[in-house]
């Protein structure tokens, strides 16, 4: 409705959200030492021992055995020690890569039997995430080193372990930043022949805005080799194959290890027919509608796929969605896996400026604690691992609706005291609508 000339009532002024300053990924506090020496990537002595580790693996030419995750940081690592193993002078006939069969950990029994059959005598193991358990294989004179950066404590490690991660020394390194740092100093050739890896794998978990600021290493040297358009090509076709339902992590492993080049990995057609697949899986069950807890905290979206799309789709939603009350994006498979539910959590947009931060795996925990019962033992050890921003898990499908019924998803916020003598807002129409903003995408 228009208004009458000489009208004095004010236009009505629609309220603006405040922009969302999301800091730079190196601009945080880092730990010091007893001295004052600032702790990066992982504290001196832990990296002593590592390379210690890795350097007698060639100088005793023990057959050792890579088992890095299925992801890009994952297997840049792997790719990164298998070169600098063979820079120290480890033939390739004594280096082996055991791959995860889908669905499983480095402590299910059956790659615990499968890595056993390879007959290792040094076992190195790359951003699997680490936990207190058994030995990775059932051998005494089989030693293991274990190079990580998910969320754990010193005791959260395999039996007879050397064990060294990140995740206590922000800026918090990658699987294969901290693998880059450890293998540098052993032999001059891992900083040119390997950086574009550490970068492959580093922009694989944080993004391709990532600024490479101290105290990250100086890559000025390998974007003027290797442009990031190439780079961020290379993540996006390494991390299709095991998004497949077929799950083809080899395809992505003999791409990384058997190229000099990102640039040699864009033309590979079987990553490229992979990442066509998962664009046309993810494009399919993207626009699932959320649901939210009855505290508007976390949003649900549910979906049904062979393939390992739900992290992508939670990070796209996690851009998208905004509310004041929001702080977590979860979607949830239920078709990846034979009866069980794999989820992904991701931390809205709109939040990561909360003080204090969102933490994803102590807010999930929270919600499992208000079970009445053994809810937290039932859904196992793969509930609410990875990181504190990036989390999930793998559990049975009745025992996650049990844990979605403790959120009570889909139930109405309570009234506020004193809203129900208040006017009913006006409803306005929508225009920028989730589809309008993913076609842009």
């Amino acid at each position: 409705m228009k208004r009458k000339v000489g009208s004095t009532e004010p236009s009505p002024r629609i309220k603006k959200r405040p922009t969302v300053v999301v800091p730079d990924y190196c601009d945080v506090t880092m730990q010091q030492d007893a001295d004052g020496e600032y702790i990066w990537p992982a504290p001196k002595e832990r990296m002593e021992r590592a390379r210690s580790f890795i350097r007698e693996c060639a100088e005793s030419g023990r057959r050792t055995l890579i088992v890095p995750d299925k992801d890009a940081d994952g297997l840049s690592s792997g790719v990164i020690v298998y070169r600098t193993l063979e820079a120290l002078g480890l033939d390739s006939s004594l280096i082996d890569v055991h791959l995860l069969s889908k669905g499983t950990t480095v402590h299910s029994e059956s790659q615990r039997q499968l890595m056993l059959e390879k007959k290792p005598e040094r076992i190195i193991v790359l951003d699997q995430g680490s936990r207190s358990g058994p030995r990775i294989v059932d051998d005494e004179e089989v030693k293991c080193l274990v190079i990580d950066h998910h969320n754990a404590t010193d005791e959260d490690r395999p039996d007879g372990a050397e064990f060294i991660s990140a995740c206590s020394y922000p800026p918090v390194a990658t699987a294969s930043l901290l693998t880059y740092e450890l293998c540098k100093p052993l032999n001059s050739q891992v900083a040119s022949e390997c950086g574009y890896l550490c970068t492959i794998g580093t922009i694989g978990d944080l993004g391709q805005t990532l600024k490479w600021k101290p105290p990250f290493p100086d890559m000025t040297e390998v974007f003027k080799t290797h442009t990031k358009k190439a780079i961020s090509g290379a993540v996006s076709l390494i991390n299709a194959p095991r998004r497949t339902a077929t799950f083809d992590v080899e395809s992505a492993w003999d791409a990384l290890l058997n190229t000099q080049t990102p640039k040699e990995i864009l033309s590979n057609p079987r990553l490229r027919e992979a990442r066509a697949e998962i664009n046309d899986e993810v494009e399919r069950y993207t626009h699932a509608p959320p649901k939210f807890s009855k505290d508007g905290k976390i949003a649900v979206l549910r979906i049904n796929s062979a393939a390992q799309v739900h992290p992508v789709i939670a990070t796209r939603w996690a851009g998208f969605l905004k509310s004041k009350a929001l702080e977590i994006v979860m979607v949830a498979n239920s078709g990846h896996l034979p009866g069980m539910t794999n989820f992904s959590c991701r931390i809205a947009r709109c939040a990561l400026d909360k003080d204090p931060p969102v933490n994803i795996i102590e807010s999930l925990k929270a919600v499992a604690n208000l079970s009445t019962t053994d809810l937290t033992t039932r859904m196992g050890e793969d509930f609410a691992r990875g990181h504190k921003e990036a989390s999930g898990g793998i559990v049975p499908h009745a025992e996650f609706e049990e844990f979605m019924t403790l959120m009570k998803v889909g139930e109405k916020p309570d009234l506020v005291p004193g809203a129900e003598g208040k006017k009913k807002s006006i409803k306005v129409e929508q225009k920028n609508t989730l589809n309008n903003y993913f076609s842009k995408a």
